[in-house]
C-alpha cells in the first residue's frame, strides 16, 4: 500500500464515528498542507519568522493598513 493512501487510512480511521464527509475531507487537506510544508522546509523553502513579520510590516504599510 502507498504511504499517501496508508496515511489517508489511519486519518480516517482516528476520526470520531459520527464524522461526515466534510470532516474527512477536511483532516486530508490540512494533512496534505502540512506535509506540503514540511517538503519546503526540508528543501529550505522558508523565511525565518523575525523575515516574515518585517515583510508583513512593509506590506501593511504599503497599504496604508497600518496607524503609523
Amino acid at each position: 500500500m502507498s504511504i499517501v493512501k496508508d496515511s489517508a487510512i489511519r486519518i480516517i480511521e482516528s476520526l470520531l464515528d459520527d464524522c461526515d464527509y466534510e470532516d474527512i475531507q477536511h483532516h486530508l487537506y490540512l494533512w496534505e498542507k502540512v506535509q506540503n510544508g514540511e517538503r519546503e522546509i526540508a528543501a529550505g523553502r522558508f523565511v525565518s519568522h523575525d523575515e516574515a513579520k518585517r515583510r508583513l510590516s512593509e506590506w501593511l504599510q504599503s497599504t496604508g493598513l497600518t496607524q503609523r
